[in-house]
């Protein structure tokens, strides 16, 4: 009886540790990250990390001073463990794995794919202080992109403009500025006073601006966000973003405008102010004390926040081997608290994940089309595959199979789908590149076949048998152009 006791006991360990242990995993389909809960992902635990002294804050003459509601994006660098890739320990988990970080709210998202690592409260709407920024340069980059605005553009900062408290550049009224400068005031100072000055240049007042913002973040699905000011400084409890917002935010920016990191990487950098009072020169620092941590990777950036009501909160963007992160922490106890946090998290991602990049996909051929103008049309990728694995993937053994058509009915119109590259690794689908037509086919009406004979006649003495046929439209079983199904390993051309 004993015994069998004892193999009862054991069968139960083995059962709770399986059940521990085991899940799913997080994939990638096309373009679109996927979470799937109860992810197998390991998780990270620093334990006593070296401690770093960083530099503390300068900020010129007159420095950066807080508001009254406590917005400052300076601090101290002070004595604080940073966690290192070496003090992360694999253990049993859920799909909540990761560093005990002490943010209540954070996010740890690959910058390529979009795809969430690592989330704590992930959706819950929260104030982001600076963190607003990110927005107001999504538009400022936006608007240089289109041509409205140019670097060099002078900006007169208004009367409201110089009335902003808390993180500023100190500009005065009727000062001017070029926009580059103030991009360097906002990114590298979190300069208030800098951010709605360009939101006045560019929308003519803050509060269209405003709506500008709004309607940006709808269109990127940024469902937890609503905006009530450019730069962050409002206590407003309506004016609210989220962790994973804050990613989503900072990878458009990273992705599109990845200039931004000409500036977000500047540790210390010099304006210069012409008043009436003379010429003075004005002294930045980046907030972002991350820049000056003994990391194992490269931080790129990107934007630091803290209020009162929003304690401390960053956007954390990093680079290691090719494959970019971006650790979004709100809530944070204290300044010391979000860079560790951040720190945490980067170095979990880059000890657990690994980037597949398909920069050499299969060759494409002509597609067919029945009934048009003209017998084929040109094929082309729409974007570049990538995957995220989590759990040191052998890529070398990727596999590929192209699915197509035997052809296409004409019209076909540009850009539209034609097939796709799918993606397998022991035997599991990871996801796959849509293929679409590089141009468009009109449909072919009785003047085109009569000028196609007639051309036929001209050139051959009589039409072909094959000018206007079924098979030179549709390709036979053995011509290679019917439904494909090609293999080829992580090698192929």
């Amino acid at each position: 009886m004993k015994q069998m006791k004892r193999w009862i006991s054991a069968w139960t360990l083995a059962g709770v540790l399986m059940c521990t242990c085991l899940g799913p995993g997080v994939r990638t389909w096309g373009s679109e990250p996927v979470m799937v809960a109860g992810s197998g992902m390991a998780e990270a635990v620093w334990k006593n990390g070296a401690e770093e002294r960083g530099e503390g804050q300068v900020t010129g003459d007159a420095g950066v001073q807080p508001d009254a509601g406590g917005q400052s994006d300076a601090g101290d660098m002070g004595d604080w463990a940073v966690p290192g890739e070496a003090e992360i320990a694999a253990a049993s988990s859920d799909s909540q794995a990761g560093p005990d970080i002490q943010a209540p709210s954070a996010v740890l998202m690959e910058a390529s794919t979009g795809q969430v690592v690592y989330e704590k409260n992930g959706d819950e709407p929260r104030s982001p202080a600076s963190i607003t920024k990110i927005m107001t340069l999504i538009l400022i980059f936006d608007a240089l992109k289109s041509g409205k605005i140019k670097m060099t553009d002078e900006v007169t900062t208004s009367a409201y403009a110089k009335s902003m408290g808390g993180s500023q550049v100190f500009l005065e009224e009727g000062e001017v500025q070029t926009v580059e400068t103030l991009i360097k005031c906002i990114v590298i100072a979190s300069g208030n006073d800098a951010s709605v000055a360009m939101a006045e240049y560019i929308a003519g007042d803050e509060k269209t601006f405003v709506d500008m913002m709004n309607e940006r973040a709808q269109g990127l699905g940024m469902t937890a966000t609503h905006f009530e000011d450019c730069c962050g400084l409002t206590e407003s409890k309506t004016h609210v973003t989220s962790a994973r917002d804050i990613a989503v935010m900072s990878r458009e920016l990273i992705n599109h405008y990845p200039e931004v990191h000409n500036y977000s990487t500047i540790w210390m950098d010099t304006i210069t102010h012409v008043t009436k009072q003379g010429t003075k020169e004005f002294g930045l620092s980046n907030t972002n004390k991350l820049l000056k941590m003994a990391t194992n990777f490269q931080v790129t950036g990107l934007k630091t926040g803290s209020t009162s009501i929003a304690k401390y909160c960053l956007s954390a963007t990093a680079e290691k081997d090719g494959v970019r992160m971006i650790a979004s922490i709100m809530a944070a106890p204290d300044y010391k608290a979000r860079f560790s946090d951040a720190a945490a998290l980067l170095n979990y991602g880059y000890a657990n994940c690994r980037l597949y990049e398909d920069k050499e996909p299969l060759t494409l051929p002509g597609m067919p089309v029945e009934n048009g103008v003209a017998d084929t049309v040109d094929l082309k990728y729409d974007g570049m595959f990538s995957y995220l694995g989590l759990h040191g993937e052998d890529f070398g053994a990727v596999e590929r199979k192209l699915k197509l058509p035997e052809s296409l009915q004409a019209p076909v119109e540009e850009g539209q789908t034609a097939g796709a590259l799918e993606y397998y690794l022991g035997g599991e689908k990871l996801g796959e590149a849509l293929v679409v037509t590089a141009g468009s086919v009109k449909e072919a009406k009785f003047g085109d076949y009569v000028r196609k004979m007639a051309g036929a006649l001209f050139m051959g003495g009589g039409p072909a048998e094959d000018d206007m046929g079924e098979e030179d439209v549709t390709g036979s079983e053995d011509d290679g152009i019917g439904e494909e199904d090609v293999m080829g390993s992580e090698n192929d051309g």
